[in-house]
Parts: structure tokens; C-alpha cells; sequence
């Protein structure tokens, strides 16, 4: 008898292959196919619903690279029931993933342009993923800089890839942290302080925000005034998925559905709903 239950609704098991602590209470998981499969196909801003049997499941952006499909990452800070439970398991356990779903990042469109991408908090694991395309295919595009912003110094993530990414000559990358502690020498202040620090082309730049609504309704703002045409400002909204394939309407925003139209969307498609209360 053939199943009632789409197909896009059964979660396929991955085997976590190791656990990263990337913060006090933020980690990533690498996930490997239990079927010996060859990967796990994506592009970069797309998400997963994981699922840990038993409890539940949650909406996780993948934070891996696309061109190396075989290992599946996800990065996520340990907040509800279910990010709290992938937290307890250990490798070797077996997790549920559906997808991947949604919109993704508009690499592709932005060839022969500059790239500006402004990560808020964990938002730069959203961003890691079109990070990854550029640098795979450098000579495509002009000027790539990169702005982070952390709470402090011991929220930032992928601290290792930072200091590696800020050593390369083909890439700007700006850190920024609210409160300085410890050793702390860097830049402190908000995110979007650092957009009138930085050279480029506003007719030809295409900019991608990811980090709470507040910081990117101020990055919007900056990078407007600095000249950057709305059609050409990206951004990421996670909010309230459940299914990941249009059918319960947890993530309806104004007439689009989250996991369907985005996460990643164009700002000129969604200006005015961006920022209303209880769309």
C-alpha cells in the first residue's frame, strides 16, 4: 500500500560524525549519511528541519560548504527543547533530516559585482555557506568584505576561519564586538558602524545581511544611504518553520511563506513588510 505521507516529510537519518563547541552555548554538528550516500546536495542559505526522534524537530541553516556536499554542518545555539537535546547526544547517535528547503543566496547573480556581508551573532552561520562560494571562485567577483558582529569577544564564532579569512589579501574582513572582555584589542561597537569604514562600488554591490531584525534594519539603512539600490540587498529570515514545505502556515509573512519564498529574500520583494509587528 503506497504511503499517504509526503515524501518530502520523512526524515532521512545522518550519524553525527563529531560535535564542535563553537561557544558557551552554541556548537556544530557534522552529519554523515547512514545509507553510505555520496552527499547531501545544497546551496548555500538553504536550511534543514532536524529532527531528534522522540522530541522533535527544529529549522537549522546549514552552515557547510556546498562544494563538498558528503558532510552536512549545522550550527545552532542551544535554546529550545530540541537544540538542547541534539546537544546531549554524542557521535555516533542518529538525527532525522528533511530538506533542504528554501531560498538561497544570490551567488550566482552576483558575479562582476563587489559583495558586502554583514553577520550579526550566529547570523554568520547562515552566511558561511556563500562565504565558501566566493572563495572557491574568487576571480568572479570584485571586492569581498566581510562585516561580523558579536556580543563579546567569547560569542564570535568560527574564530579559526576568522583569523584565516582576515589573513588572505583578497578579502576584508571587519570584527566587532558590543563589549570588549579580556584581551580584547579589536573593534568595539555595533556592526553597522563599520559600513562607512569600508570602499566600494554602490552600483555595483550586492549586499547580504543575516542577525537580529534590529541590526539589519539599521545595516539596511546604512548600506541605503551609502547608495546600494534595495534590488540588490539581500537578506535572511528564519521565522517560525515547522514543516519547511508550505503547508502549515507557522512562517506566513504578510502573503509569502518563509520557508517557501525565503529564508533568503530580495529586501526590494519584502520593504514593506520588514520590521511590522505581528505579520
Amino acid at each position: 500500500m503506497k504511503s499517504i505521507i509526503p515524501e518530502p516529510m520523512i526524515p532521512k537519518p545522518f550519524r553525527i560524525h563529531r560535535k564542535l563547541k563553537e561557544t558557551h552555548d552554541t556548537y556544530t554538528i557534522e552529519l554523515e549519511s547512514t545509507n553510505g550516500a555520496d552527499g547531501f546536495p545544497f546551496s548555500a542559505g538553504q536550511f534543514n528541519m532536524v529532527y531528534v526522534f522522540g522530541v522533535g524537530e527544529v529549522p537549522i541553516s546549514i552552515s557547510g560548504d556546498p562544494s563538498i556536499p558528503k558532510m552536512l554542518r549545522h550550527t545552532t545555539r542551544s535554546v529550545g527543547t530540541v537544540t538542547k537535546a541534539i546537544l546531549k547526544l554524542r557521535s555516533g547517535d542518529v538525527l532525522g533530516v528533511r530538506g533542504p528547503f528554501g531560498s538561497h543566496w544570490p551567488v550566482n547573480e552576483a558575479v562582476g559585482n563587489d559583495v558586502i556581508i554583514v553577520a550579526g551573532g550566529i547570523g554568520l552561520a547562515p552566511l558561511r555557506p556563500v562565504l565558501y562560494s566566493f572563495i572557491s571562485q574568487r576571480d568572479k567577483y570584485g571586492k569581498i568584505i566581510l562585516l561580523y558582529g558579536a556580543r563579546t569577544p567569547e560569542d564570535l564564532l568560527y574564530k579559526k576561519e576568522l583569523e584565516q579569512w582576515r589573513g588572505r589579501f583578497d578579502l576584508e574582513v571587519k570584527v566587532i564586538v558590543d563589549s570588549a572582555t579580556g584581551n580584547w584589542r579589536g573593534n568595539v561597537g555595533v556592526v553597522t558602524t563599520l559600513i562607512p569604514r569600508i570602499q566600494f562600488d554602490p552600483l555595483h554591490t550586492v549586499a547580504m545581511i543575516c542577525g537580529p531584525e534590529v541590526m539589519m534594519r539599521y545595516t539596511l539603512k546604512e548600506l541605503q544611504s551609502r547608495g546600494i539600490k534595495n534590488e540588490n540587498i539581500f537578506v535572511s529570515m528564519e521565522r517560525n518553520m515547522k514543516c519547511g514545505i508550505c503547508l502549515c502556515g507557522h512562517c506566513q509573512l504578510g502573503p509569502k511563506f518563509v520557508c517557501k519564498d525565503g529564508p533568503v529574500f530580495c529586501y526590494d520583494h519584502i520593504k514593506e513588510l520588514f520590521g511590522k509587528r505581528e505579520i
